[in-house]
């Protein structure tokens, strides 16, 4: 193990917290039956958008229904992380961050939500590259970020929510 990764692992370790807030806890709960059902309704898609980034709900409303059953129910089908993500963004008002935070509602255990300020912390790391200050964030970002926290949360035993959450507080605390 590299001396970088291990001093990551450290970090993390030290900045885990197990208890999910109880907003967060909610919604996932409640879109356990959008992942039973296999799609989101467009009430579920924005509730989501109100937990991730309220500002981008007059786009998310823009889609009918029906675009929403449809691109969330093709997500949900696919196999590849690239396709579940690419599936989500043919929907308005939905980018990276966005789409990772459907998948990591619906599934905390596999994922998390990248965000601008975890992922500023990673790259500054030497974690993953290609986008120092984290704006506009692509599915290649994507991709690169979700092997990070795979890879904590397996080593440390916790979901990829888990590892996010501390790389998140890594970041406020040095803020």
């Amino acid at each position: 193990m590299s001396a970088r990764r291990a001093r990551l692992l450290s970090l993390v370790r030290a900045h885990l917290a197990l208890d999910e807030d109880e907003d967060t806890k909610r919604l996932v709960a409640e879109l356990r039956r959008a992942r039973r059902r296999g799609h989101l309704t467009r009430r579920e898609l924005e509730a989501v958008c109100r937990w991730k980034s309220p500002r981008a709900i007059r786009h998310v409303r823009s889609n009918s229904p029906a675009a929403v059953v449809a691109a969330t129910g093709r997500a949900l089908r696919m196999r590849d992380e690239e396709g579940r993500v690419r599936a989500l963004l043919v929907l308005k008002g939905v980018s990276v961050p966005m789409a990772s935070s459907v998948l990591m509602l619906l599934d905390p255990r596999r994922y998390g939500a990248i965000d601008i300020r975890v992922w500023q912390l990673l790259e500054r790391g030497g974690h993953v590259t290609g986008n120092p200050a984290g704006v506009g964030l692509r599915v290649s970002h994507w991709l690169q970020f979700l092997a990070v926290l795979r890879g904590l949360s397996q080593t440390l035993a916790v979901t990829a929510r888990d590892a996010e959450r501390a790389l998140f507080d890594i970041h406020r605390r040095r803020q």
